[in-house]
């Protein structure tokens, strides 16, 4: 059964500055996981899950007191739950790889989740994609691979922002790949099933990212606890105010950005949205070599321009599709989303809502 999301709404071309506005977040989260504080290595995950998503519960419990919106949760609990289990495990995914890969091929992770969520959305939702979308996703996922295929090998300044050796060589292994595969299959799922809560129960934002965050939230703290990194977490940054101001620097940015990125996901679609999502990598990925002193080749440069110029082409592409359907949810979630805990979902008109949700002002 296939399940019909709300149509796109016009004038998509203001989805992309709020798309591209986390990159600056990008070089944090590679200086927390990648490069140590004097002398230590961050090796607490979950406590940066924590951290980012507590800041979007306060920010979803604000908003929401502030429009007057009820705090009664607008969908089962239950869905809300299985979000945030896959939404904590992928977002725990992406921080443990960065520590066994280099950024650029966590980024090509990130760029190449255009195809899981295609596969997800096929199995879950019945969704029907049209052919140039499949190729245009392709060659995105393609051109990321040739740009970092393409990296030079020692390219890094020595004295890369103060970075030790081992990070500004940090070399691919075999474990940081899978947790890179784990991200991708665990994020596309989230996506996924958050595009199907939204059709089925229509949640507004800010009630959405309160239970999605809260739940998330309480998971992180529940593993940390298991695992025993709450005092040796807590102790680290005590230790480290550095490391404690670039993990408010990361939640604080990755919740405002994706607060812009929600937005455009309801009000111009997904798919549109994608193609902010993946400038903003690449925006990274420039931005990170400019602080940490790693160059790039005329190949890469090329492989960026067929990046670009897969994802533009969707953007400017206005012939009717053989299914309305078919550009839901192909973006997925931004990495800004995973670092929040705010999901994004299509445009839906604004309706009363019935007695079981309360009314929305």
């Amino acid at each position: 059964m296939e399940i019909s999301l709300p149509p796109p709404c016009p004038t998509p071309y203001q989805a992309l500055p709020g798309g591209t506005l986390p990159s600056s977040v990008a070089p944090t989260q590679e200086r927390i996981m990648q490069s140590p504080f004097d002398g230590e290595p961050f090796t607490h995950s979950l406590a940066l899950v924590l951290a980012n998503r507590l800041v979007a519960c306060a920010v979803a419990l604000s908003l929401s007191l502030y429009h007057g919106h009820p705090l009664a949760p607008q969908a089962p609990l239950t869905s809300f739950a299985a979000v945030s289990l896959s939404n904590v495990a992928a977002t725990f995914c992406q921080y443990e790889a960065l520590r066994h890969v280099s950024f650029a091929a966590q980024t090509l992770g990130k760029c190449a989740k255009m195809l899981p969520v295609m596969l997800w959305g096929r199995v879950m939702l019945g969704k029907r994609y049209a052919a140039r979308d499949a190729a245009r996703a392709a060659a995105v996922t393609l051109g990321c691979a040739a740009f970092v295929g393409a990296n030079r090998a020692g390219a890094v300044s020595p004295a890369a922002a103060g970075l030790s050796s081992a990070a500004t060589n940090h070399a691919s292994t075999p474990w940081g790949l899978t947790l890179m595969a784990a991200y991708l299959t665990v994020d596309g799922f989230t996506s996924t099933f958050q595009a199907r809560l939204f059709a089925l129960h229509a949640p507004t934002l800010p009630n959405q990212v309160l239970y999605v965050a809260a739940t998330s939230a309480l998971l992180a703290l529940a593993g940390l606890v298991a695992k025993g990194e709450l005092r040796p977490a807590l102790a680290f940054f005590a230790a480290h105010p550095r490391a404690l101001g670039a993990a408010a620097l990361l939640a604080l940015a990755a919740t405002a950005g994706q607060l812009f990125i929600t937005h455009a996901i309801r009000r111009h679609g997904a798919l549109l949205v994608a193609a902010a999502m993946t400038t903003r990598q690449f925006l990274s990925i420039l931005l990170s070599g400019l602080l940490f002193g790693h160059s790039f080749s005329a190949q890469q440069y090329a492989a960026a321009c067929v990046v670009f110029g897969a994802l533009y082409h969707k953007t400017l592409d206005t012939r009717p599709r053989t299914s309305r359907t078919s550009e839901a949810i192909l973006a997925g979630k931004s990495d800004a989303a995973a670092d929040s805990g705010i999901e994004g979902t299509a445009c839906a008109p604004s309706r009363p809502r019935d007695g079981r949700h309360g009314a929305t002002k």
